[in-house]
């Protein structure tokens, strides 16, 4: 697609497990194109291949086959990653920083310059409502805190694409509103918005489009407004739920049909046939 932000060719991760020392593929020909000012959700169950995803597009995973580009470069491009802000499910602070020197610190590494960093950072602070706790170590933040200061830091260079990996994790539904005002906000100015996150409300209120994944396979996608034409998550959560069943069964059938021969099930025997 010419004007693809995100795209993904056959994007498929495999890894060996430790317990079983044999390779067992996490993610299967993933190809996705996510367009320039589109919101994009990732729905899925746990394990399903959501989080490995976001890391093969942004390079920090290698894929066993197929590629990633962000903004027409390859995953993990230097000029592609000035451009983008990233919210990882478990992100990590310096807990003897505060959330403002943690932002300047975060602006230095995408090396704005010492005034800018001092305003963008003011400026982020108060969009994520976390003003009176600026100047306050990390260590004493709330999980709720740090979930708020992550997306602000995801932000600092003023990104093209954003990847947020669960932002509603940890939130109160007042953190939850003041996110999803946040991602309006940024739909506003044309952002490019990619996240992943198990709260079909929100998913429905704010996403575009939506990908169903289970079991490493992008399984259905489909614009949010086929989905639920009135608005109403339920629409969204039936239709999540058919296509997770139907995988499901999907997926039965074809072990059952992998199976080998002298293992599948046999017709049991009248005890009158059993008799020799």
């Amino acid at each position: 697609m010419a004007d693809a932000v995100i795209q993904t060719t056959n994007l498929s991760k495999e890894l060996t497990s430790s317990l079983l020392r044999r390779k067992v593929r996490i993610l299967s020909g993933l190809n996705l194109s996510v367009v320039k000012g589109e919101t994009f959700g990732l729905i899925g169950p746990n394990g399903a291949g959501k989080t490995t995803s976001i890391k093969l597009m942004l390079g920090l995973m290698h894929p066993t086959e197929g590629k990633a580009e962000i903004l027409g470069m390859p995953a993990g491009d230097k000029r592609a990653l000035a451009e983008v802000g990233y919210l990882p499910e478990n992100p990590y602070f310096y807990s003897h920083l505060t959330g403002r020197e943690f932002l300047d610190f975060v602006g230095q590494l995408f090396g704005l310059e010492r005034r800018e960093r001092k305003d963008r950072a003011s400026e982020l602070i108060e969009t994520v409502n976390l003003t009176e706790a600026a100047d306050t170590q990390m260590r004493k933040y709330s999980k709720g805190m740090l979930q708020r200061l992550g997306i602000a830091q995801s932000l600092i260079n003023q990104p093209k694409v954003i990847f947020w990996d669960e932002p509603m994790s940890g939130l109160d539904p007042i953190g939850r509103r003041d996110v999803r005002q946040i991602l309006f906000g940024l739909k506003e100015k044309g952002t490019t918005i990619f996240f992943n996150s198990h709260l079909l409300p929100d998913v429905n209120e704010v996403c575009d489009r939506v990908g169903v994944m289970n079991k490493g396979r992008l399984i259905v996608q489909e614009e949010v407004k086929n989905i639920s034409a009135g608005g109403n998550y339920k629409d969204l959560e039936d239709y999540f739920l058919e296509f997770i069943s139907k995988s499901e069964s999907e997926s039965v059938s074809a072990a059952a049909s992998a199976a080998p021969h002298d293992e599948r099930a046999k017709p049991v025997k009248s005890e009158e046939e059993a008799k020799p």
